[in-house]
């Protein structure tokens, strides 16, 4: 079952990012706007996860600079998304296909 909200933590351990990436990237994305509690607590949304999803699908693999990223997102932001789920399902076939030749070696 998906959560509701994520902390700024459980996010940052889900990228493979710092915390203070993610608080960089709420300040130059206005796509992206964490919900915050009375203290200032960040809880981030399943929308929030997709966001960050394409800010590093941008920046890692179409290696875009932070104002190339940021105007790609405001222009399509459902074929950014359809392109990263693509890459990521191909990453995934790669990597079966990988095993499966490493157990064909093998035997």
């Amino acid at each position: 079952m998906e959560k509701l909200f994520y902390s700024i933590s459980e996010v940052a351990e889900m990228f493979k990012v710092n915390q203070s990436n993610l608080r960089f990237w709420e300040k130059e994305f206005k796509e992206l706007k964490p919900r915050r509690n009375e203290k200032g607590t960040r809880f981030y949304t399943p929308e929030d996860i997709l966001i960050i999803k394409q800010i590093i699908y941008l920046i890692n693999e179409q290696k875009l600079t932070l104002p190339g990223a940021k105007r790609r997102l405001g222009q399509n932001k459902d074929q950014i998304a359809k392109q990263q789920e693509i890459v990521e399902r191909l990453k995934k076939v790669k990597t079966e296909l990988l095993g499966i030749a490493k157990a064909l070696s093998a035997e």
